[in-house]
This record gives structure tokens, C-alpha cells and sequence, in this order.
């Protein structure tokens, strides 16, 4: 009888009913973003389509301002990094002989090797645009506030990143896109 039951190392190897259903899944939503990795246009078309959703239901359902915020201030600090050489030249040695950006004309081309590379930029964009979009389905997130002011304190934060990041482009001469 005791034999009986610890005879069962055959179906403790396998694995259950729902890591396999978890596994299924996980393999059916790989496949199909590697599908969609070659087409960036139309990665990028939807989501600006869900931003813009989700911007209409802000603006009809009046709030849910903060996390509209939150979702704001995630996207700017997501686009800083893709803007962001992956090595920064700011904290690089001269005598270093890692990869920098070239700085005379007759110097080797190295290419742009961004912090954050495009596809998990828009990864991370979709993917915090839908958690966002399903936080304003639950009233828990609905925090009222008045929301000119967060939209002030937005565009400050926004206007003084940017100017910094403008900044270090021009000091280390880099343009984080290829014409």
C-alpha cells in the first residue's frame, strides 16, 4: 500500500494541466510577436492608436488623471532611454578603447547603439498603454485631482529633460537617427 503511493515520481515529472496551458500560451503570444517584429510601421500605427484610445477615454470619462500622468512620465523616461547611446561618452576614458561615437570625418562610422533598443521601446509602450488603459476600468484609480496642474508640472518636466538631452547631444556630437 505505502508502495502505492510513492510510486508516483512518473506523474510528479510531468507537468500539470495549467503549466502547460501557461506554456501553450506563452509560445502562441512569442510566435506571434516575432510575426510582428519586422513590421514597424504598423507596430507603431497601433499603438498610437491605443495611446489616442486611451487618451479618448480619459477625456470622456473625466479622470483617472493620475494614472494618465504616470503613464506620461513611464513614456518620457522610456523615450530618454531610447534616445541614449548605450555606451554614454560621458562617463567614457579617453584611453578607453570600447566602442564611441566618432568625432572627425576621417574617423571609422560606428552606428547609433541605443540604451533602449526600438522594438522594446514599442514593447514597453504597448505594454504600459494597456495597463493603463485597464486601471481606468476600476474606480480604485479614479483619484480626483486637479489635473491642470499635473499637466503644467508635465510639460515642465518634460521641457527641462528634453533640453538636458538636447544638451549632451550637441556637446557629444551624436544624433541618436540616421537620415
Amino acid at each position: 500500500m505505502m508502495q502505492d503511493v510513492l510510486d508516483t515520481s512518473e506523474s510528479i515529472s510531468q507537468p500539470g494541466l495549467i503549466q502547460r496551458i501557461a506554456t501553450s500560451i506563452s509560445r502562441l503570444y512569442q510566435h506571434y510577436l516575432d510575426k510582428w517584429t519586422p513590421h514597424t510601421a504598423s507596430r507603431w500605427v497601433f499603438t498610437v492608436v491605443m495611446v489616442c484610445g486611451f487618451l479618448v477615454r480619459i477625456l470622456l470619462r473625466q479622470g483617472w488623471y493620475i494614472v494618465c500622468y504616470a503613464l506620461g512620465i513611464y513614456h518620457l523616461n522610456l523615450f530618454l532611454a531610447f534616445l541614449t547611446p548605450k555606451i554614454d561618452p560621458a562617463f567614457t576614458q579617453e584611453d578607453d578603447d570600447g566602442p564611441c561615437l566618432p568625432t572627425k570625418a576621417n574617423e571609422e562610422f560606428r552606428p547609433f547603439m541605443r540604451r533602449l533598443p526600438e522594438f522594446k521601446f514599442w514593447y514597453s509602450v504597448t505594454k504600459s498603454t494597456l495597463v493603463a488603459f485597464s486601471c481606468t476600468f476600476f474606480q480604485l484609480f479614479n483619484v480626483p485631482v486637479f489635473w491642470p496642474i499635473l499637466v503644467m508640472y508635465f510639460i515642465t518636466l518634460f521641457c527641462i529633460t528634453m533640453k538636458r538631452q538636447i544638451k549632451h547631444m550637441i556637446k557629444y556630437k551624436y544624433l541618436p537617427f540616421s537620415l
